[in-house]
C-alpha cells in the first residue's frame, strides 16, 4: 500500500478512531492523546499492515493495545514495591493503632504469658521482639525462614487469644472506659 493510500485510509477513520479512544477512556484529553499515539505508531509500522486485510480492524486493535499497556502502567505506578529485606515496610502496616493495653495488662503478666508459650513459638517471637530479622532468626535456629514466620505469626495469634480470654475484647474494653 502506498503512502498516499495509507493517509487516505487513515483520514477517514478519523471520526471512528476518536469516537473508539473516547469510549476507552471517558475523557476527551486522554481520547486525543490515544488517538494520537495511535495514528503515530500506525504511521511508523506502516510496513507491517497486510494490504488486503482489514485496515480498520489493524487501527482498532493498535488503539486498544496502546489503551491496555497505558493503564497496567498506571496501575504499576499505584503499587508499593517494597525492596527491603524480609518485607519489612510492608510488614509493618500502614497505619498505626492506638494501644491502651499498658492501662489494663502489666508486663509482668505478658511476659508470663509469652513465658507460657510452646518453646517452639515462644523462641522466634521473642527473638523477633528483640529486633532480629527473620531471617536472622532462621539462621540461628536453622530453620527454614517459612517456619520462623510462620511460628511468630501464631505465637501472636496465641497472645492476642489469651489476652481476650482473661481482659475480653479490646473493642469492648475500649467502650467501658470511654463511658
Amino acid at each position: 500500500m502506498s503512502v498516499p493510500e495509507f493517509n487516505t485510509q487513515l483520514f477517514t477513520l478519523n471520526g471512528s478512531l476518536n469516537a473508539f479512544a473516547y469510549n476507552l477512556t471517558k475523557n476527551s484529553e486522554d481520547a486525543k492523546d490515544l488517538y494520537q499515539e495511535t495514528t503515530l505508531r500506525a504511521i511508523k509500522n506502516r510496513e507491517k499492515f497486510n494490504p488486503g486485510t482489514n485496515f480498520k480492524a489493524w487501527m482498532f486493535t493498535i488503539m486498544k493495545n496502546i489503551f491496555i499497556n497505558q493503564y497496567r502502567k498506571k496501575q504499576k505506578a499505584n503499587t508499593v514495591i517494597d525492596k527491603t529485606e524480609n518485607l519489612f515496610y510492608l510488614n509493618s502496616g500502614s497505619q498505626t493503632i492506638r494501644n491502651e493495653a499498658d492501662t489494663n495488662i502489666s508486663l509482668a503478666e505478658i511476659s508470663k504469658m509469652i513465658y507460657d508459650l510452646d518453646d517452639g513459638l515462644r523462641i522466634p517471637f521473642q527473638l523477633h521482639y528483640e529486633g532480629y530479622k527473620y531471617q536472622e532468626i532462621s539462621d540461628q535456629l536453622e530453620l527454614p525462614l517459612g517456619t520462623i514466620k510462620s511460628r511468630i505469626f501464631f505465637a501472636r495469634k496465641a497472645l492476642k487469644e489469651k489476652i481476650n480470654y482473661l481482659y475480653g475484647d479490646y473493642n469492648t474494653i475500649r467502650t467501658s472506659l470511654s463511658a
